[in-house]
């Protein structure tokens, strides 16, 4: 089966774009190469981890000291690796995660830390901080919810913009945090700057392989004389 004359166009052009020496399409491939490789660590992450965002930043220092800002934290499916655990039954079993230490009343912290967007609002910043307790309330059933560094309940404050914080429906939780790099947070609290960086080191990187390549040129035609 011979190619037709359209398969043949479109690989050549594929491989003019892979061989070219043009700066622009040098800078074009590598920035090509960053997105597929960012998209498959992303791809892989949704995979294992069964939800979107797969990872989020710690912004404010709420959960302090178990959890710090720039904190990188890995969030899975509320239920996956095990049921999602308020703190009065992990009271009970003894189940605790990101709990190394007291909160801010003096009490070891249970249970499992979530991420949800608050009211339902999915706008605004999702809140990472530890369930209390299942309720069934005045206006709808949910989980109650608290920062370590808190001293009251996220349902006893307001969030700007939304109004007091209601108990959180399950179809609010983004997901449950397994575990968490430190610093690393800081990387996508500040991607814009990063991603500004990261394209400027490129074009510099890319400008001084060409001026070397230039450079060497007339020093090769003069031995051939």
């Amino acid at each position: 089966m011979t190619d037709t004359p359209e398969k043949g166009r479109f690989s050549g052009y594929i491989h003019a774009f892979r061989k070219s020496d043009n700066p622009m399409i040098s800078l074009l491939r590598d920035i090509l190469w960053v997105v597929t490789v960012v998209g498959g660590i992303a791809l892989f992450l949704f995979l294992v981890s069964g939800t979107w965002p797969a990872v989020v930043a710690v912004e404010s220092e709420s959960m302090i000291p178990n959890m710090q800002v720039g904190d990188l934290v890995f969030v899975v499916q509320k239920d996956r690796f095990g049921n999602l655990t308020t703190w009065e039954e992990g009271e009970e079993t003894g189940y605790a995660r990101f709990a190394m230490h007291p909160d801010i009343h003096g009490e070891m912290p249970y249970g499992d830390v979530i991420i949800y967007h608050p009211n339902g609002a999915e706008g605004v910043h999702p809140i990472i901080h530890r369930v209390i307790r299942w309720v069934e309330g005045s206006s709808h059933p949910g989980y109650i919810t608290k920062g370590d560094n808190n001293k009251v309940a996220d349902q006893e404050t307001i969030y700007p913009g939304i109004g007091r914080i209601e108990p959180v429906k399950e179809e609010w939780i983004v997901g449950k945090a397994w575990f968490a790099i430190p610093l690393v947070g800081y990387l996508p609290l500040h991607i814009v700057e990063f991603a500004v960086i990261i394209l400027i080191l490129m074009v510099v990187h890319e400008l001084y392989l060409r001026s070397r390549s230039s450079g060497s040129e007339p020093s090769r035609k003069g031995k051939r004389g």
